[in-house]
């Protein structure tokens, strides 16, 4: 299953390489002529040295150096535009499987549970997209020319010849070498500095915490062995590799200098001329110059083709979504039948065999102890987890029969961790759309009694946050985040714990905005700890270990198990059971 998975992926990488067909062979085209055009140096030489030199005849030196300066600039122009082709190959293949990559890293926590890694999606994607833009590109067109060029300076001498072949395969088995003998170093080079970084992210983001806490001194030694192995690791992974590299450009400039060695002993022996012996050391060079490119860039290609692999596992276990039919707004009546849940990565359920209906116009408190599986249903109702067993019906579609992005449209979500991002007020209100309509961010900030706080703000809607939203207060960025959920209109609103950093006016609002959205026929699920956040419910859900506890019209449940329920909600009656 894995290895067919790992076999689709590829055949839709290679896929996306076809589309640029046309640019490859326009690149092999170009890369002939310019391979082509190496020849006027040596030529060059070998007349300059056997005609010019000879005959003394400056007009064939201005002809000769005119024909050369025009011949290379045109080699020039020709290497230039199959550059800008690689460049364009690569940008196309990046834009094709961006948007794919970034939602398999988004979706990365229920990926992870089924054992697909996006840790490095995007990196691998670079990676390719950074090997087939540069010059690395140009060896596989290159080397071909290799055989050719030591053909003629066979032609010039079998002794050249034969010193330029064994040099070849001397650079050739640097090559197999680098290969063997750079492969585990880089790869612990790249295990150890995604280690390192991950760290560093999520240190970053938790910085307020880590310094309150007085943990700097500690997670900063534990940081520093991470980042020291990060930099072991590169450092031999530089070492091993820059030894291949040196070793093989010192040879290849060695090689140059012994062929023309052997050639002007040649020359003395009158078995060759000097143009001959000039224009060899010429053509060794370039002839060479692809194997020794192949192994400076050998570092490129093979974080490449570790990225291909990788990535290959990635788009085979992930397909493409598929495209489905569009279905009108659905009305608020959710159903909820037999649905057990297991959070990603874990083995044991958090909900068991839970059902219940909700109908438009009816607010849902589900209540329970810590760990009893409140976020988890508020996880499942929403898509961002796929229930285990039983189903989730919208109207009477299953909730998958929207899709993703579908799906949010018609169902607002407030998590009990409200996270803002890098923009305005409005744009996060508008879920970050780009040109957001304002008479629907205001409407829904006045929706969730949000408007008059914004108003307040330094900017007003226009008020632009950091990326951790730290010009707010707990409350506010509550206040927000339910506007947020509120945007565009959703005919099912899941709250968890939406009153949890609220103060007095906040739950007002708060209980005004769900009252609201019952009149609107809407309907509202609140995971609730805090009595204020049910004071709109009609009907409670208690969970107990995952598992249904009760469920029914609100002042029945309580007033049956809680002993308290009059503190809880005033006005549900006084007997006590």
């Amino acid at each position: 299953m894995a290895i067919s998975a790992v076999k689709a992926g590829a055949d839709e990488l290679r896929a996306a390489l076809k589309e640029s067909a046309n640019a490859f062979l326009a690149i092999g085209l170009f890369s002939f002529f310019v391979n082509l055009l190496v020849l006027t140096g040596p030529l060059f030489m070998l007349q300059v040295y056997d005609r010019v030199l000879a005959s003394r005849s400056e007009a064939t030196l201005v002809a000769l150096t005119g024909l050369m300066i025009g011949l290379f600039a045109i080699m020039g122009v020709l290497d230039h535009i199959r550059g800008r082709l690689a460049a364009r190959i690569g940008a196309n293949f990046q834009a094709k499987f961006d948007k794919r990559v970034f939602n398999a890293v988004l979706d990365r926590t229920s990926l992870n549970a089924r054992g697909i890694s996006t840790l490095t999606g995007m990196r691998d994607l670079d990676a390719i997209q950074g090997a087939l833009s540069s010059p690395a590109l140009f060896t596989l067109f290159d080397i071909p020319w290799t055989p050719f060029f030591l053909f003629i300076i066979f032609m010039f001498h079998p002794a050249m010849g034969l010193l330029g072949v064994a040099g070849g395969l001397v650079l050739v088995s640097f090559t197999w070498l680098n290969q063997r003998g750079t492969k585990a170093d880089q790869e612990r080079a790249v295990l150890a500095s995604r280690m390192s970084d991950e760290m560093t992210q999520s240190l970053q983001k938790e910085s307020d915490t880590v310094r309150a806490l007085g943990m700097r001194r500690s997670v900063s030694a534990r940081w520093q062995v991470l980042r020291d192995r990060a930099l072991d690791a590169n450092v031999g992974y530089s070492d091993s590799n820059g030894f291949y590299t040196i070793t093989s450009k010192t040879f290849r400039v060695f090689l140059q200098s012994a062929i023309l060695a052997l050639g002007a002993w040649l020359v003395l022996q009158n078995s060759m001329s000097a143009g001959a012996m000039i224009a060899s050391s010429i053509l060794i060079g370039r002839a060479l110059a692809p194997i020794d490119g192949a192994i400076g860039s050998w570092s490129l290609v093979q974080r490449a083709l570790q990225g291909w692999r990788q990535l290959s596992e990635l788009l085979g276990k992930v397909p493409e979504e598929e495209s489905r039919t569009a279905l009108p707004k659905p009305r608020a009546i959710l159903e909820v039948q037999q649905v057990t849940a297991i959070p990603p990565g874990e083995q044991v359920a958090t909900l068991r065999m839970l059902s219940f209906n909700l109908n438009p116009g009816q607010a849902l408190g589900v209540i329970g102890q810590s760990a009893s599986g409140k976020s988890t249903l508020a996880r499942i109702l929403t898509g961002i987890w796929h229930p285990a067993g039983g189903h989730v019906r919208l109207d009477g579609a299953s909730l998958d029969q929207y899709g993703f992005d579908g799906l949010a449209d018609h169902v607002g979500y407030l998590p009990q961790d409200v996270v803002l991002f890098e923009g305005t007020i409005a744009e996060n209100i508008a879920r970050m759309q780009s040109h957001p309509d304002a008479e629907k961010v205001v409407a829904a900030a006045k929706k969730a009694g949000a408007h008059d706080m914004i108003l307040r703000l330094p900017d007003g809607y226009d008020t632009r946050l950091p990326a951790t939203g730290a010009k707010l207060s707990g409350g506010q960025k509550q206040r927000i985040g339910l506007a947020r959920a509120l945007f565009g209109d959703p005919v099912l609103v899941v709250l968890d714990e939406p009153n949890s950093n609220l103060d007095a006016e906040g739950s007002m609002a708060l209980n005004l905005a769900i009252r609201n959205l019952k009149a609107e026929g809407k309907s509202v699920v609140i995971m609730a700890h805090r009595p204020a956040a049910i004071e709109e419910c009609d009907l409670i859900l208690i969970l107990e270990n995952g598992q249904r506890l009760a469920f029914g019209p609100r002042d029945d449940v309580l007033r049956a198990h809680l002993r308290n329920h009059a503190q809880v909600v005033p006005g549900t009656g006084t007997g006590s059971k």
